[in-house]
């Protein structure tokens, strides 16, 4: 079964955490959100959530996969977490997928995992991107990198690594049920 981690910090845009885990999830990956802090987490709008583990926790897990929600209070908390930096860095070297939407595609910039490759992110980061070709599309794949816009195409993004993980046909099935538009 295919492992993926999302992580989740204070300020993280619910719909781009919470989309890509209900579509995976649907396709029977085995997903665990991991949280920055212990305790209620916080998102952008206020809701507030308890993730499956503590990053701690899960910090020497092998993963198939971690999604970077964004959120521009969600990015800022993942881009200083030395664990969520770890966490990247491990994945980049073993070529393992490493999925980031909105604004977090930046911390993937900051740390050049990105460098020479193509991406997206929400148009309010897109000149932080100097090393990277910039696409506008909704998501884009580029090796090991999954990226993707913002709200709006986090259901697009989530089928896309349903597709990734699983394959093109479950990604089909899942969407038959949701009607998501693509």
């Amino acid at each position: 079964m295919n492992r993926v981690l999302v992580i989740l910090a204070p300020g993280f845009e619910e719909v781009e955490a919470f989309g890509p885990v209900d579509m995976l999830r649907r396709a029977g990956a085995d997903v665990t959100t991991a949280g920055t802090v212990d305790g209620v987490i916080v998102g952008r709008n206020d809701i507030k959530t308890l993730a499956d583990e503590s990053l701690d926790h899960v910090l020497n897990e092998e993963f198939d996969m971690i999604v970077l929600p964004g959120g521009l209070g969600g990015t800022e908390n993942m881009m200083g977490d030395e664990r969520v930096r770890r966490i990247i860095e491990h994945h980049d070297e073993k070529g393992k997928k490493i999925a980031a939407i909105c604004a977090a595609p930046t911390i993937l910039a900051d740390m050049g995992v990105t460098k020479g490759k193509t991406i997206t992110s929400h148009p309010s980061v897109k000149d932080e991107f100097k090393e990277e070709n910039y696409s506008e599309d909704r998501v884009v794949v580029d090796g090991n990198i999954i990226t993707s816009r913002g709200p709006g195409t986090a259901l697009e993004f989530g089928l896309k690594l349903v597709e990734i993980l699983v394959s093109k046909e479950k990604a089909e099935e899942v969407n038959a049920g949701v009607m998501a538009r693509l």
